[in-house]
């Protein structure tokens, strides 16, 4: 019936197939839960443990696929009709889960997204833009995805036919992090694959400090560049890159790189600090997309 795909990077996942077992077994449903970690080497220990649990399986992949070609991997080992994307680092917030996507399935829904929360609690000043920006930035309430069924930044909590996973793959040319999720939104969306909002949230626990969080996001927008670049993805697609275009036909381009390069050591105090603003993160990808263009 169900097959749980849990794509995973350094994180100990067992807490979560503990609990997604859990649920799975009091619905009484046929059911797999399969991880695979992307080559890491961290909780190795922790999660070889899944492979004593009944119905659960981890692997290890010999070579970093990178995400989006890991949940492919993933896609072709099950053997279920439907098939639940996870986030290694996320935990179900309600108890009835599963029980939500299983209620639906009567209804064979070609894809269905839950939502996302974070936690409320306040992280330490090192941990907060990573925080503050998953809150402000990637939640969107029932109403708000309703609004426009394909404007949600992430392809996690995602529940779809396995058909169309195997149909509409991860584009397997993107190598690096960043942007993977766009495009694989943007190909169900031209392809008029409908999707379902419903409001079965997933915590996200990212405990990623904010130096990490920068650093991930230099290497997304460095995607975002070369994916544009070989037209692969078109610039209207993303917001940063809609920007951009705007201030080359006001020839500004190059003042925001220079104002990026003036002031990018306050920008990443700020960024690192205990209140940092996201209106200057936004500034810092700009600026960092305007110097790899020039």
């Amino acid at each position: 019936m169900l097959s749980i795909l849990i794509p995973v990077y350094n994180y100990d996942v067992l807490p979560l197939v503990v609990e997604l077992k859990h649920q799975a077994d009091d619905l009484g449903i046929i059911y797999e839960i399969i991880v695979q970690d992307d080559a890491s080497n961290k909780f190795i220990d922790e999660n070889n443990q899944i492979n004593s649990i009944e119905n659960c399986f981890f692997s290890i992949n010999k070579e970093n696929l990178g995400r989006g070609r890991n949940i492919n991997s993933l896609c072709s080992k099950s053997k279920y009709d439907y098939v639940l994307i996870m986030e290694a680092d996320a935990f179900p917030e309600s108890k009835s889960y599963l029980k939500k996507y299983i209620d639906l399935l009567s209804k064979t829904p070609d894809a269905v997204s839950g939502g996302v929360k974070y936690p409320d609690s306040i992280p330490p000043k090192e941990k907060t833009l990573r925080w503050k920006y998953g809150r402000n930035r990637e939640v969107k309430t029932l109403s708000q995805r309703l609004k426009n069924k394909y404007d949600f930044v992430f392809t996690w909590n995602l529940l779809l036919k396995r058909e169309i996973l195997l149909q509409y793959p991860f584009a397997e040319f993107i190598h690096e992090y960043g942007y993977e999720d766009l495009v694989f939104i943007k190909k169900l969306q031209l392809n008029s694959v409908p999707i379902t909002h419903i409001e079965n949230i997933l915590i996200h626990c990212n405990d990623e400090n904010s130096i990490d969080f920068i650093n991930k996001t230099e290497k997304a927008v460095r995607n975002l560049y070369n994916l544009i670049s070989y037209r692969k993805i078109d610039s209207k697609d993303v917001k940063l890159t809609k920007i951009y275009v705007v201030l080359k036909k006001l020839h500004l381009t190059g003042v925001l790189k220079l104002m990026y390069k003036i002031s990018k050591k306050q920008v990443l105090n700020n960024l690192t600090s205990k209140s940092p603003n996201l209106y200057l993160l936004d500034f810092y990808k700009l600026g960092y997309y305007c110097d790899l263009k020039q």
